[in-house]
C-alpha cells in the first residue's frame, strides 16, 4: 500500500497596484483595499534624495509641523523622516512545494522550509499562517490534523510530538522571532484550519528591525496501517505584515 502527499504552498505578499483620482482623495486621507492600506498619504512639493560624492540626503516637503519635540516624561517625534526605514520589508521562503513521498505507516516523515524576514519599520513585522483543510484525497478521505502525544496540542499551543504511534500532520518551528512555545525540536502544533474558522496563527513575530530573519519551519505528518491509500493534498497560506 503506496501514500503520497503533496502540499503546493501559496505564499502573499501584501502587494497592490492602484490608481489615484484627484477627486476621490485629499491630502492627510486613509487610502486603502483589500490589499493594502496607507494612512496619511502625502502629495509633497518637492521631494527625493539628492547627493553627491560627499553626502546623501533623504527629503520630504510639505508636511504638518515635522520635528522632535519633548517636554518632562516625553518625547514626541513628528514627521515622516523618523519613520523611514533604510531597511525594505523583505519576505521569502525555501522549498514552497512540499513533496512527503510515499508514507509508511507508524514512520514519521519530515521536511522543512526557511521563512527570511528583513523589517525597519518601527513596529517590526509578523508572518501568519494557516491551511486550507486537512490533508485530503480528492475523494474526500483525509489525514488528521496532529493534536499531539498528549492529545492537547492545537493551532495555537505547541505540545510533544515523539511517538510514532501518534498520527496526524502538523508543524515545528526553530530560529529567530518564534512563538515561545516551541520549546525544542519535539514540539509541535498544527495549522489554523480555515475550513474551521480557525484564526491564523503567528509563526514569526518581532517588534525590532532587523535584517536576515530566518526560522525553520518543520513540516511533519505520519499515518496510521489503516489510513487509506492515495494522494493527499492542502494549501498552506503564509502571510507577512510590516508595521509602520
Amino acid at each position: 500500500m503506496k501514500f503520497s502527499g503533496i502540499l503546493p504552498f501559496l505564499t502573499v505578499f501584501a502587494l497592490g497596484s492602484f490608481f489615484l483620482s484627484a477627486e476621490k482623495i485629499s491630502a492627510q486621507a486613509t487610502i486603502e483595499s483589500p490589499n493594502y492600506k496607507i494612512q496619511m498619504p502625502n502629495f509633497n512639493s518637492g521631494a527625493g534624495i539628492p547627493s553627491s560624492s560627499g553626502y546623501k540626503l533623504d527629503t520630504t516637503i510639505g508636511q504638518t509641523a515635522p520635528g522632535l519635540y519633548s517636554s518632562t516624561g516625553y518625547l514626541v517625534r513628528s514627521g515622516f523622516q523618523y519613520i523611514h526605514s533604510i531597511i525594505p520589508f523583505s519576505f521569502s521562503m525555501s522549498n514552497y512545494l512540499i513533496n512527503f513521498g510515499t508514507l509508511v505507516p507508524g514512520s514519521p516523515s519530515t521536511l522543512t522550509s526557511t521563512l527570511t524576514v528583513s523589517s525597519g519599520g518601527a513596529g517590526g513585522y509578523k508572518v501568519t499562517t494557516r491551511e486550507t483543510g486537512t490533508l485530503q484525497t480528492d475523494g474526500g478521505q483525509s489525514i488528521p490534523d496532529t493534536t499531539c502525544d498528549s492529545g492537547t496540542c492545537s493551532e495555537g499551543v505547541a505540545g510533544v510530538w515523539a511517538q510514532a504511534t501518534t498520527y496526524g500532520f502538523g508543524y515545528n518551528m526553530s530560529g529567530n522571532d518564534i512563538p515561545a512555545d516551541f520549546v525544542n525540536s519535539t514540539y509541535y502544533r498544527h495549522f489554523a484550519n480555515a475550513s474551521l474558522g480557525q484564526t491564523d496563527q503567528i509563526v514569526m513575530s518581532s517588534a525590532n528591525v532587523g535584517t536576515g530573519r530566518t526560522a525553520t519551519m518543520t513540516y511533519k505528518v505520519n499515518i496510521s496501517g489503516v489510513q487509506p491509500a492515495g494522494s493527499y493534498r492542502n494549501k498552506i497560506l503564509f502571510t507577512a505584515i510590516p508595521s509602520f
